[in-house]
């Protein structure tokens, strides 16, 4: 196992007037044993930094590290990690045994030593009943697992993981999240699993780096990125639904935007006036659409309470513990 520096990396294609930077000075300390999520929206540089690490592709200023090593200019066999990819990658021809040794095997590695880290990680990921089935013979979760497996028995210092979970349909990605949370409990190794999913990001992550355009917005716990975003981005980008963000609050704070989460305006008597456009049912809650002067406001209402219908005014007050400023031309959040 081993710790990941990553220190003001930058990645750049092309040159002169054709330049373009995908990644734009990142840095980051993740420590020995940790799970960290990189999450963004699509094309924001989250795979390119993935890649970086894993030497598949090359970085254009400042360093990696892995444990003690600068690892900038290793192959990335010499990296000591193990990736796994969205697309299963594994060889159709060979049984779920041969695709998890394979990796071993052409390292010669002894049979028997290959065959107790096979079983072993066949007991971990409940595989073992599967070992001589073909890929075809598998479901979309199982390939995941046999790809997950084939970099277990590699006991690499690191795991990376590229959106490994998006082929996978709704109920299979909530159970193989489970699977990974337990399997990084039981192997302690430090991970960098890159997703576009919030939800995800937000379940299995011990810290996460939110990346916006090729840089890092915010670097911290679910609960600090959730509760305190730093930037209006991370706001709306962090949460489901996102959090209202007005520039023209009532009562709000002069050149600056008000930030509220749904479940933070309570229906009431007095408060913000909302004309309702929509009401969405889901379960045990209800989420409120509609709008202050201009501006579109999300509320959560709890199941149990009274429901508005579309077209009607009400009134909202927000929680003043739970309101949040941002700078109007930065986006950065502003404190006290």
């Amino acid at each position: 196992m081993a710790s990941i520096s990553l220190r003001n990396v930058v990645k750049k294609y092309g040159k002169g007037k054709s330049e373009l930077q995908v990644i734009r000075g990142v840095n980051a300390e993740i420590a020995d044993r940790e799970f960290i999520v990189i999450v963004g929206p699509s094309g924001c540089g989250k795979s390119t930094l993935l890649r970086m690490v894993a030497g598949l592709e090359e970085i254009s200023g400042g360093e990696i590290a892995i444990g003690d090593r600068v690892v900038n200019n290793l192959e990335p066999a010499e990296r000591d990690i193990a990736m796994v990819f969205q697309n299963y990658a594994l060889y159709p021809h060979m049984s779920v045994f041969e695709n998890m040794a394979y990796g071993l095997k052409i390292r010669k590695m002894p049979i028997e030593e290959i065959k107790q880290r096979v079983d072993k990680a066949a007991g971990i990921l409940e595989l073992g009943h599967l070992l001589d089935r073909k890929p075809r013979q598998l479901s979309g979760g199982q390939r995941q697992r046999v790809a997950m497996g084939r970099a277990i028995v590699r006991q690499p210092q690191v795991f990376l993981f590229d959106e490994p979970l998006s082929n996978l349909d709704a109920k299979l990605r909530a159970q193989t999240r489970l699977e990974i949370q337990k399997l990084h409990r039981e192997l302690g190794i430090t991970s960098l699993f890159v997703t576009h999913d919030q939800v995800e990001a937000m379940t299995l992550a011990q810290r996460m780096i939110v990346m916006n355009a090729g840089r890092m917005e915010q670097f911290g716990t679910p609960e600090e990125v959730y509760h305190r975003p730093a930037t209006t981005f991370v706001a709306s980008f962090i949460g489901s639904p996102p959090m209202n963000l007005l520039k023209e609050a009532p009562g709000g704070r002069s050149g600056a935007i008000t930030g509220i989460r749904p479940e933070h305006l309570d229906v009431g008597s007095d408060g913000w006036e909302v004309r309702t456009e929509s009401v969405e049912l889901l379960g045990a809650e209800r989420l409120v659409y509609g709008r202050v002067g201009g501006e579109q406001v999300i509320v959560r209402i709890e199941e149990g309470r009274p429901s508005p219908v579309a077209d009607q005014v009400i009134r909202v007050k927000p929680r003043e513990d739970r309101l949040h400023w941002f700078d109007a031309q930065s986006g950065q959040r502003i404190d006290a």
